[in-house]
């Protein structure tokens, strides 16, 4: 039960709110000289994937040095057809770097990268993590940077490629307020939104719980456009009651998984990926071990975990996430 006068609660909440907007106003105008000129910085990029790529390439062009560098030559190749800076190596990219910014598949590729490149910083170095990565492996990161005289903040992101391509993500930072703040301008170039989650390993912690969401709701959407099929009512239909109604969601009005009501949907172009199953497989196995590590009860993100895994066996990365309505209609097919 929630104690106090509601709208005093309400309030509270609003002047959060505006705070945050001010800050944020600030931080615009923290990127600009008094004479008007754009406060460039020197961007280490390490990543240039199918994320990371686009997001250096916003940095480009908005004015930033930016240093990329990626195992894959290709990757890097493209973002420097877009004005990044090809580096040809991390260690190298990040001696000449203010802030490094990271995108990896993995925490021990980050953990990894971590322990190869700290040396190679200034001291007082930014580090920015943008991989999805276990909190424990987010934490781990944190110390090792301010143990060697660096800072630290894990920012993971939603919006998925498209939302890369954009600059529309929303990032979830865990760190310093200093740190966040100082960052704050180069995520404002990413995405559209910053949200300050609390210390090292927080914006992990609210990256695995929103995609425990996003799963969930995907599979449940899914079901539902099969279970309207079998009753003989149309894709569109559903999609115009759901999409006013109740049933409004992300996986419904952006990423809608069957071909049709949204035109911009991945099931539109064959379910090629804006964020793929594996990756989406990967979240939900991270959401799956912190709730079995804290002891929650969380039957819908098990299960959705454990429908995800299967499924990302078979695509892997070729299919977006939504493509999982093909296996729930496949599934209904054989079992009926």
């Amino acid at each position: 039960m929630v104690s106090g006068h509601p709208r005093r609660g309400h309030r509270r909440g609003c002047r959060a709110l505006l705070h945050l907007s001010r800050r944020a106003r600030t931080r615009r105008r923290g990127r600009h000289h008094r004479g008007g000129g754009l406060v460039s910085r020197t961007v280490a990029f390490i990543g240039l994937g199918h994320m990371g790529g686009p997001m250096a390439v916003n940095l480009a062009k908005a004015g930033h040095r930016v240093l990329g560098h990626d195992l894959v030559p290709a990757a890097v190749e493209t973002a420097a057809g877009s004005g990044v800076e090809p580096a040809a190596s991390a260690a190298g990219a990040v001696a000449a770097a203010d802030v490094v910014v990271s995108m990896l598949p993995a925490g021990r590729h980050v953990l990894s990268l971590y322990d190869g490149i700290l040396t190679a910083a200034r001291p007082g170095t930014l580090f920015v993590d943008c991989s999805t990565i276990d909190v424990a492996d987010a934490r781990t990161a944190h110390e090792r940077a301010v143990a060697a005289g660096a800072r630290a903040l894990d920012a993971p992101v939603s919006g998925g490629v498209v939302g890369a391509e954009a600059a529309t993500l929303t990032f979830m930072a865990g760190g310093g307020e200093a740190e966040f703040a100082e960052a704050g301008p180069l995520l404002e170039v990413m995405g559209k939104r910053a949200v300050h989650c609390g210390g090292p390993g927080a914006g992990q912690a609210a990256k695995i719980c929103n995609n425990m969401i996003l799963g969930v709701s995907m599979i449940a959407v899914s079901e539902a456009f099969v279970l309207g099929e079998s009753l003989g009512l149309s894709h569109q239909a559903l999609y115009d009651v759901a999409s006013t109604a109740s049933g409004q969601c992300w996986s419904l009005s952006v990423n809608c998984p069957v071909p049709g009501p949204v035109p911009t949907s991945p099931a539109n172009r064959a379910y090629r990926p804006g964020f793929a199953a594996s990756l989406m497989a990967k979240d939900l196995g991270l959401a799956a071990n912190a709730a079995r590590e804290g002891g929650v009860h969380a039957e819908l993100g098990m299960r959705a975990a454990e429908l995800y895994a299967r499924y990302a066996e078979h695509v892997g990365d070729s299919e977006d996430f939504s493509g999982i309505v093909r296996t729930v209609r496949n599934r209904s097919g054989a079992e009926g």
